[in-house]
């Protein structure tokens, strides 16, 4: 991946997985930490699979992660902020709190 530089923006500090990574202020959530070099931002309920980033625009909900203690949040459709602790989401969290349905099997991401 290849990140335009922008010599105007503010270097920001966010956090995850408890170790700090550095991003651009306007960057995604989920820009900052593959520029980062995390690949696996979630495991799926059904069989503990990795998952990371495919649509980049919030339609297939592969980039679920915790921000700040709040799961189901979409990395893709988050900009970071300074002082952000970000976890892997492991599996799905309660339906009510607005997690996706996750299955491994025949059906789309």
């Amino acid at each position: 991946m290849r990140r335009i530089e922008r010599e105007d923006a503010v270097q920001i500090t966010i956090e995850f997985e408890g170790q700090p990574v550095t991003a651009q202020e306007g960057d995604t959530v989920a820009a900052a930490l593959l520029r980062a070099g995390q690949w696996t931002f979630r495991t799926t309920a059904v069989n503990g699979r990795a998952r990371g980033p495919f649509c980049m625009m919030g339609v297939c909900f592969d980039c679920l992660v915790e921000i700040d203690g709040l799961a189901n949040s979409q990395a893709c459709m988050t900009n970071v902020q300074a002082g952000m602790r970000i976890k892997r989401q492991q599996g799905a969290n309660d339906i009510s709190l607005g997690a996706v349905a996750d299955s491994d099997e025949g059906t789309a991401p």
